[in-house]
């Protein structure tokens, strides 16, 4: 009976840590795609910035 407990234990702090992780993981996801929007947003306000020089 005290392995069937520490078995299920076990598999409770595995799914724990998955959860965790995939929440880490998500967070993590969308900060990355906020950044990358950020830095193409940048580039195309400079060359749109240049292509107004030129006229």
């Amino acid at each position: 009976m005290m392995r069937k407990n520490m078995k299920a234990q076990s598999i409770m702090e595995y799914a724990v840590l998955i959860g965790v992780v995939s929440a880490a993981l998500i967070a993590m996801s969308l900060y990355v795609r906020r950044a990358i929007q950020a830095n193409l947003k940048t580039v195309e306000n400079q060359i749109n910035a240049e292509a107004n020089e030129t006229k």
